[in-house]
């Protein structure tokens, strides 16, 4: 006996409510289907349906079984779709959701080489700093920064980590000194970023370990990182702003760190998706392309 195929036969005709509806099914005939279960009932040594000229039904033992047998049906075929699936050449639409610094300054510099790479593709990219719901708004992957990432029904892969940088244009520090500590930040102008939970107050680490947490204050608040790079490099005070977005300016000095010593706290790069028990080409090939580049990014 193919103990396989009986197990086919016995879950097509649970579902399908009876034999000669799964039989004609899978075309082959009622008497083969029901010498399958039955044979399959003769192998486990117990009647796994209770049948009756006008209806059929499960006993107690073929209910536990057909569970079990689903659920193995159902990996089988998940396995098939999953390899099928990473062979197959990604195509169609993308759709990406990123942070507006993020996506405009970084992922735009390597997506033309993603699009070389798979030709068939066509990307859709929006890019703002609200919460977007990936599932509601029919996006396939999003791109997100954060300290950590909440359970959700979202899968996340984290990519890399990038500083949270205190920096200033040296015009501005020749005005009013340096800080040398955090506390000194009270007689500064610091800029700030408003989607934080709390973004008049800045949290340091302390060279001797643990953190410190300092209310700022400043002429200026903005929901992108530009706005707060470009505010520092023309000399209006001290800002928080991530790596990615001031690592050329800090590398030519246009912009100086500040309170090296006393770091912020960094945040994580994510790619996240939502849950699915295997992955898209399209998406799949998105996420690998996006670990690459970020396995050794210029402002890790």
């Amino acid at each position: 006996m193919d103990q396989f195929s009986a197990l086919k036969a016995f879950c097509r005709v649970v579902e399908a409510g009876g034999f000669s509806a799964a039989a004609a099914q899978l075309n082959i005939s009622h008497t083969v289907m029901s010498r399958q279960v039955q044979q399959l009932e003769s192998l486990l040594g117990a009647q796994l349906l209770n049948r009756t000229t006008r209806k059929l039904a499960l006993t107690e033992a073929g209910t536990a079984y057909y569970e079990r047998a689903r659920r193995i049906l159902d990996d089988l075929h998940e396995a098939d779709l999953a390899v099928t699936q990473h062979h197959a050449a990604p195509r169609g639409i993308l759709r990406i959701n990123a942070p507006m610094a993020f996506g405009t300054l970084d992922m735009a510099s390597w997506l033309p080489r993603f699009m070389a790479r798979y030709p068939e593709l066509r990307i859709d990219l929006v890019c703002n700093d609200r919460f977007v719901d990936l599932i509601e708004e029919g996006f396939d992957v999003a791109v997100r920064l954060a300290r950590d990432m909440p359970d959700s029904t979202l899968m996340a892969k984290k990519l890399a980590t990038t500083r949270t940088l205190l920096v200033a244009a040296p015009a501005y520090l020749e005005r009013h000194g340096a800080p040398r500590t955090p506390d000194d930040l009270a007689n500064h102008n610091c800029i700030t970023y408003s989607l934080v939970p709390k973004p008049n107050e800045w949290m340091f680490a302390l060279p001797g370990g643990g953190y410190k947490t300092v209310p700022v204050r400043g002429s200026l608040q903005a929901n992108t990182g530009i706005a707060l790079r470009d505010a520092a490099l023309a000399g209006v005070g001290i800002a928080t702003t991530a790596s990615f977005i001031v690592h050329g300016d800090v590398a030519r000095g246009d912009l100086v760190p500040v309170l090296p010593d006393y770091p912020l706290q960094a945040r994580d790069v994510f790619a996240v998706y939502p849950h699915n028990r295997h992955l898209s080409p399209k998406v799949r090939a998105f996420i690998d392309f996006a670990a690459e580049v970020y396995r050794a990014p210029a402002w890790a």
